[in-house]
């Protein structure tokens, strides 16, 4: 019941907020879907003075890493492993990383023209009147304006999916294994080795720096989103355990308990928090980075 009840909502939120590059009309204008994505978003920094090759080099360094660390565990622990939840939610930031890689590789092209055609522009402006400049920095002011507002293609929504499905995955395993796990090992003597400590550690590393570093909105009803890996999750399992007589990654999973129910949304209750910590931290980035640098900041919304 409590699986039915998660898909309806989520399906409600993202057939009524997600934009794919529609617009909204009001009695001023046309309004901004929420859910709308632009183009540069995807690769652009928070602030001006940060070259997009900078987000770049992090993210290139952070997909290299991850993706070394997720071969590693299942050569070492063999393809069960991607049974669990964890190493779904490993499998995807080490995704949005590589997707983001190449998003960042065509921003840093695109920058590079502009910034070119920006020198031609100036070399140009020198041998005419000042009347001309200025006519010239307002074209020039409106071309900006112009290309900040291109709507993102398909592959900038996906990315845009992806972070937001991370922020709360991403959170929730790693709050799983340190509050729940960890102490509950300890207590039996298990010790950890180094490989488990940092697949649970540098993957909110990397997802925090990128979520400071990079311009990206978060539009609470993407939370929809983070509800959909979870429940796709789970009815891999279902269906997994359907076909064939294997153990479950996680004994609360087991529909023959009877507290299945209450297990079931425990878990759920859990998204809550996890992406409202995330979605509180990226508000309190704008606002800081707003507050600190006025003439930097340059977030589209």
């Amino acid at each position: 019941m409590w699986m039915a009840i998660a898909m309806v909502i989520t399906a409600f939120l993202i057939f009524k907020y997600e934009g794919f590059r529609r617009k909204r009309s009001g009695e001023g204008g046309e309004k901004e879907w929420s859910g709308n994505v632009y183009e540069d978003e995807t690769w652009r920094p928070c602030l001006r003075n940060i070259h997009p090759a900078w987000l770049l080099a992090f993210r290139a360094v952070a997909f290299f890493v991850l993706l070394i660390m997720l071969i590693v565990i299942g050569l070492v622990d063999g393809p069960t492993i991607f049974f669990y939840y964890t190493q779904w939610t490993f499998a995807l930031i080490t995704l949005y990383f590589g997707l983001g890689s190449l998003l960042s590789l065509h921003g840093c092209y695109q920058y590079n023209k502009r910034v070119a055609g920006d020198r031609v522009d100036s070399v140009e402006a020198m041998s005419i009147d000042s009347e001309r400049v200025i006519s010239k920095d307002s074209d020039h002011t409106l071309r900006q304006s112009q290309y900040s507002s291109k709507p993102s293609g398909f592959w900038g929504y996906v990315f845009q999916i992806i972070f937001q499905m991370n922020a709360g995955a991403v959170l929730l395993t790693d709050c799983v294994f340190w509050f729940i796990i960890v102490p509950f090992l300890e207590i039996h003597d298990y010790s950890l080795n180094v490989l488990v400590i940092s697949m649970h550690s540098l993957n909110a590393i990397f997802l925090l720096g990128d979520a400071a570093l990079n311009s990206l909105s978060f539009p609470c009803f993407r939370i929809a989103y983070f509800f959909l890996w979870t429940i796709a999750y789970v009815l891999f399992q279902w269906t997994l355990h359907s076909l064939v007589h294997i153990w479950w990654p996680y004994p609360f999973l087991d529909l023959a308990s009877h507290y299945a129910p209450l297990w079931y949304f425990s878990v759920a209750v859990m998204h809550l928090p996890c992406y409202g910590a995330f979605t509180l931290l990226v508000k309190l980035k704008h606002r800081l980075l707003q507050r600190w640098f006025p003439k930097s900041y340059q977030s589209s919304r």
